[in-house]
């Protein structure tokens, strides 16, 4: 299985189950490099500040920079660097831990899904499942020797920081505090250890396609030293690139969904890839039991602003994001109501 993986050997060539069709490439040059993307500080002690700024950030961009968030500075880059040393690992150790099956909740594997694609994505993961931690545990890679230790520990400080962000959502929707957090369920938490090897055609390709994410909110942890993300912003590409010790903040569907009714926004956004260096990234994930029924809080249904979308289980909705393609049309769009305007 380790032929499967790119980050096993340096290319000089871009295969070309790679190379995207003409009309699908990221045109690189027509990035917006300097345009900002919305900061948060969370030490702010005035609260319905910082709560005004959550919401305008997910108004406006759907993303946003959280700074003074609370995670250690030690610890994320403890996080990036035994990354690294588990994607320098020989190419027979990682590939005990091969799996191009979607439904396995640990596996190294590569691009998006390779059972259904049919132009591949410049990128080897480690997807991890984290909660509950001690049911998972045991079967994350046990080399490098300090990997379980360092990324769990983690884990459990960015799934208090997602808790605490869904308390400035709620607010910020006028809702209850605990909102978010109690209508989705005891909640699943998983990661995707990202890495994006050295491309040698780098406008031909992408590390991950233009998509939203299907759970309900996501934490980067971004390379410091390569950028790679990118948010689309009416109709422009906007490069975001990362404050000192700052962490991404990155609204899910069930948000724009399940709480907001379509008031918030799940982004586009897409990863591109480097002809230099090699990128990291550490995507956290928190998502809605499977068996809650989401729908948007009943506090912002009213006769001028009816449902958006229908209610359906997360089981339902992750069935259906991982029977698609990743670039394909926003998967909520399967869920609405009513057929979208395109007169």
């Amino acid at each position: 299985m380790a032929d499967q993986l790119i980050s096993t050997a340096d290319h000089d060539t871009l295969p070309g189950n790679y190379v995207r069709p003409e009309a699908q490439r990221p045109r690189l040059a027509d990035v917006l490099s300097d345009a900002s993307i919305p900061v948060v500080d969370l030490a702010n002690p005035d609260r319905a500040k910082l709560v005004s700024q959550v919401g305008a950030a997910c108004r406006s961009h759907g993303f946003f920079q959280v700074l003074n968030h609370g995670v250690p500075v030690e610890l994320t880059l403890s996080v990036l660097a035994v990354a690294h040393d588990f994607f320098r690992l020989p190419a027979e150790e990682k590939a005990k831990l091969y799996s191009d099956d979607p439904a396995k909740k640990i596996r190294l594997s590569t691009s998006f899904n390779v059972r259904k694609e049919t132009v591949h994505n410049w990128r080897d993961y480690l997807r991890l499942h984290c909660y509950p931690l001690h049911r998972y545990l045991p079967d994350w890679p046990s080399n490098p020797p300090s990997f379980r230790e360092i990324i769990s520990t983690y884990c459990k400080e960015v799934r208090e920081l997602g808790f605490r962000l869904y308390g400035a959502i709620s607010e910020s929707l006028g809702l209850e505090q605990d909102y978010v957090k109690k209508v989705l369920g005891e909640q699943e938490q998983h990661m995707a250890v990202n890495f994006y090897p050295k491309c040698p055609e780098p406008e031909l390709t992408f590390g991950l396609p233009a998509h939203t994410d299907p759970n309900a909110l996501t934490i980067l942890l971004m390379d410091q030293q390569v950028a790679g993300l990118q948010v689309l912003k009416e109709g422009r590409w906007i490069a975001v690139n990362p404050q000192p010790n700052a962490l991404v903040i990155n609204i899910g569907d069930q948000l724009q969904q399940a709480l907001s009714n379509g008031r918030y926004k799940s982004v586009w956004h897409r990863a591109v890839v480097n002809s230099d260096k090699a990128r990291m990234s550490v995507a956290s994930f928190l998502c809605p039991c499977n068996d809650v029924l989401i729908g948007p809080a009943q506090k912002l249904i009213t006769d001028g602003s009816p449902a958006v979308y229908r209610n359906y289980t997360y089981d339902e909705y992750y069935k259906k994001f991982w029977s698609r393609n990743l670039d394909q049309e926003h998967c909520l769009e399967l869920f609405r109501t009513t057929p979208t305007d395109t007169s």
